[in-house]
């Protein structure tokens, strides 16, 4: 998610820092990363990429610790680096539950990498991106360290201003990109691509020059962004970024680190890059949402949002926020809504032992009303709701879900418009 954000800030040549996937700015808390569709973690991207032709370190997989000795040993390396397999980001800087300091190790020793593989499989490493507790190790990486010469940037991205992919470089890698482009954007190189045409050569040199590849590196580094795209077409991705892309003192360009971001919508062709897809890391509540077709994303208030549209479901959280609440969640319907989803809706949100209120704001217009009214009055008796309820409701068959409310004998305050019902969620709280 971050590397997304990076790269597309970088391709619009931003002065600031991109808050595309920030829900709400005005919104102060504490968010919950949202949960991506398809969770690979490092290993499985470099195995996709070397799979395409890129030039990646030699690298194994090892569940054990016996099995990363093995594995250091064969790579037969004059310096290995272990790294510890989790979703989540600052691993280097991170801590494991048995006493082990950063799950990221250099070592000339495969010895060594037998007793560190044996202080983090089975452990939980915390980093700033985990949960308090951290994530437990079950994997670890064994790669040849290589020494970089030189660090760049690359990545291919989906650019809708382009209508379609574009490059976008740096000869400055293996930093934030979005601090380059807000510190020096003319070092921010794009290339549109030709969807009919692909990368032509004359476009991939001109990157690599671009990034400061010199002489027979501009060529290795030319076929490089040429096989990048190949594997951004093979896997439906919407995002391919590299960083570093890095120079060796040997005169090897090579790929170090990559993230890759895939079209949810291609997984009836992408069977085998979906089937690698690592869900224990996922949030449990995200997971259930997802069953049922809905878009959730927990947050530290209190009251729960229940709404139809991302816009709205947005414009909710900020006008709770505006009147002194705090959302305690983001909770996004979508459109063709049937009564179990809502049932399961009420479900999670009431499953939240910090919401003190719900607030349900509706607007039909492929959504039917009274499908949701029902779905409401059915919750509210089988789940005995104990918490105040506010709904808004306007549109398809609004009339309708009104009758079906009113007639319902239920504890529920109606509301006659947005502002109405975050105000009224917020004093229900008070009381």
């Amino acid at each position: 998610m971050a590397a997304s954000m990076a790269s597309q800030a970088a391709a619009r040549g931003l002065r600031t820092a991109t808050t595309k996937h920030i829900l709400l700015d005005k919104v102060k808390h504490t968010w919950l990363s949202p949960k991506r569709w398809l969770n690979l973690q490092e290993y499985q991207s470099k195995k996709l990429m070397q799979e395409s032709g890129v030039a990646v370190q030699r690298f194994y997989v090892a569940d054990t610790a016996s099995e990363a000795l093995e594995a250091a040993k064969r790579l037969n390396a004059k310096e290995i680096v272990l790294k510890a397999q989790i979703l989540a980001g600052g691993r280097g800087k991170g801590v494991f539950d048995s006493g082990l300091k950063g799950g990221v190790h250099l070592t000339k020793d495969p010895a060594v990498v037998g007793e560190l593989a044996n202080k983090m499989l089975g452990f939980n490493l915390t980093t700033k991106q985990t949960p308090k507790g951290g994530v437990k190790v079950k994997t670890v990486m064994v790669a040849e360290a290589l020494d970089i010469s030189r660090e760049t940037y690359f990545a291919i991205l989906m650019d809708r201003s382009c209508n379609g992919p574009v490059m976008v470089g740096s000869p400055q890698g293996g930093m934030d990109i979005e601090e380059v482009a807000a510190r020096t954007p003319e070092l921010i190189f794009k290339e549109v691509i030709d969807i009919y045409e692909g990368v032509r050569d004359d476009q991939a040199l001109h990157m690599a020059a671009n990034l400061g590849f010199k002489g027979p590196l501009q060529r290795q580094a030319a076929d490089q962004i040429k096989r990048l795209y190949d594997l951004f077409l093979k896997v439906d991705a919407t995002q391919v970024e590299v960083n570093p892309l890095g120079e060796t003192p040997e005169g090897q360009v090579v790929c170090f680190d990559a993230k890759i971001n895939f079209d949810d919508n291609a997984e009836f062709r992408q069977k085998a890059v979906f089937a690698m897809d690592d869900m224990t890391e996922s949030d449990l509540t995200e997971m259930e949402a997802a069953k049922w077709d809905l878009k959730y994303i927990g947050l530290d208030g209190n009251i729960a949002c229940f709404v139809n549209g991302a816009g709205l479901a947005m414009a909710t959280c900020d006008i709770i926020d505006l009147h002194g609440g705090k959302p305690a969640n983001f909770l996004d319907l979508g459109g063709g809504v049937k009564e179990r989803q809502v049932y399961e809706a009420f479900k999670l949100l009431t499953a939240d032992p910090k919401v003190e209120a719900i607030l349900v704001n509706i607007f039909g217009g492929i959504v039917n009303c009274a499908i949701i009214a029902n779905g409401i009055t059915k919750a509210c008796r089988e789940l005995e709701l104990k918490v105040p309820l506010v709904v808004r409701l306007e549109g398809t068959n609004v009339h309708e879900a009104k009758r079906i409310l009113n007639e319902s004998g239920l504890p529920i305050t109606a509301a006659d418009d947005l502002d109405d019902a975050a105000k009224k969620a917020v004093a229900a709280i008070r009381k």
